[in-house]
């Protein structure tokens, strides 16, 4: 296999299963230098779900993988609940525990299962990890993760998980790096900022309080979910008998955020409409900073001092207008302004000397991802 060409030991296999797509990457988990990528649409099955083995075959194919061409295989889950708090070699009974947690991330937690079986069936030969966006926010403590609730629902499981532990966990070690200090001294705001949208404050590498829940509905404004919103809304709408259970999750999942105010999910597309004078657009544009700021600005409050803030992910990276709107809004919690300027690498975009810092990062789950998955494999020999 040619990505495998050159190199003194195997790469691992990444695979992230999106609501949209399949990413498949090649990491050198000794190296943070991109390895070969594929991003493959979801094909449909005759049943209309998608079909995981023709996707991945495809993915593979792209890739020019064959099963010996690496070192393990390493999957992003969305939600480990409270069994999972650090990456684990996945087993039959991994699977059976993911499967159990899938009505808690539907749009997330069932596909990576349907793809994890499929990749294992296809690269049995290797050791397969799982990676939880949830593992990282194990460190919260109960004033974050417990909710104003009867006690008996915290028996049920209800309590604020958090998300993107992985892009948080990568956005604490480059931070550390540009500001040429040590990860176990910061303390830091990360803003990941995609069709998924939270924010985490990190106490010198720890989580200490995050934007979303038991769920990844929670917290600020994001691509399709409105994040935090009135309960009552919920019990009004069900007490009206205007929609079924079914119903309001998908509205919440697939037809709320960006997408309910401005028609579409897309920010970039937002900002030219916005342009344009479309004054839904506007609006919507309008309502992410105002939720985004708002949400960081909370975030600011956990922490006994700040000294970074962190833009990360789709929007966080590319959409420079909106780091900056967002930036103004937080000038009243001394974050200095920073331009409306497009920058294509990792970069300290404030100001030299201001405090705190505003960084934008790429989001580099993958790197996270592969490590663990290497770390895994070589416990296994």
């Amino acid at each position: 296999m040619a990505a495998a060409a050159g190199r003194t030991t195997l790469p691992v296999l990444v695979i992230n299963a999106g609501s949209s797509t399949l990413k498949g990457s090649l990491v050198d988990p000794g190296s943070t230098a991109p390895g070969p990528g594929a991003t493959i649409a979801w094909a449909a099955g005759a049943d209309g779900r998608q079909d995981v083995d023709a996707t991945l075959e495809r993915a593979l194919t792209e890739l020019r993988l064959e099963p010996s061409a690496v070192s393990a295989v390493g999957h992003r889950v969305v939600h480990g609940g409270e069994r999972f708090r650090a990456p684990v070699v996945v087993d039959d009974r991994v699977v059976a525990a993911i499967e159990e947690l899938g009505s808690l991330a539907p749009l997330h937690n069932p596909l990576a299962l349907r793809t994890i079986r499929a990749a294992r069936s296809r690269l049995g030969s290797v050791t397969h990890a799982a990676c939880f966006d949830t593992a990282f926010h194990a460190t919260l403590p109960e004033t974050a993760w417990r909710y104003p609730l009867p006690r008996e629902w915290s028996a049920w499981g209800i309590r604020r998980f958090g998300f993107h532990g992985l892009s948080v966990q990568w956005a604490i070690e480059r931070t550390a790096t540009l500001l040429g200090r040590r990860s176990q001294e910061l303390r830091i705001v990360v803003a990941h900022l995609g069709a998924g949208c939270s924010i985490t404050a990190v106490d010198r590498g720890r989580s200490i309080w995050t934007s979303m829940g038991l769920t990844p509905l929670d917290g600020t404004m994001m691509a399709t979910r409105p994040g935090a919103i009135d309960p009552g809304i919920l019990v009004r709408v069900l007490r009206g008998r205007h929609l079924s259970v079914e119903q309001i999750d998908d509205a919440l999942e697939r037809r709320s955020g960006l997408l309910a105010i401005g028609g579409s999910a897309d920010m970039q597309a937002l900002l030219e409409r916005e342009r344009a004078h479309d004054q839904a657009a506007r609006l919507a544009v309008a309502m992410f900073v105002d939720r985004t700021a708002a949400a960081i600005a909370s975030a600011v409050t956990r922490l006994e001092t700040v000294d970074a803030i962190v833009f990360t992910a789709g929007i966080g990276e590319h959409a420079a207008t909106i780091r900056s709107r967002v930036c103004r809004r937080l000038a009243v919690v001394g974050v200095p302004p920073v331009p409306a300027r497009s920058v294509t690498r990792d970069a300290v975009v404030s100001g030299p000397d201001r405090r705190p810092a505003v960084l934008r990062i790429v989001a580099r789950e993958d790197i996270v991802i592969a490590r663990a998955a290497a770390r895994l494999a070589r416990k296994r020999r």
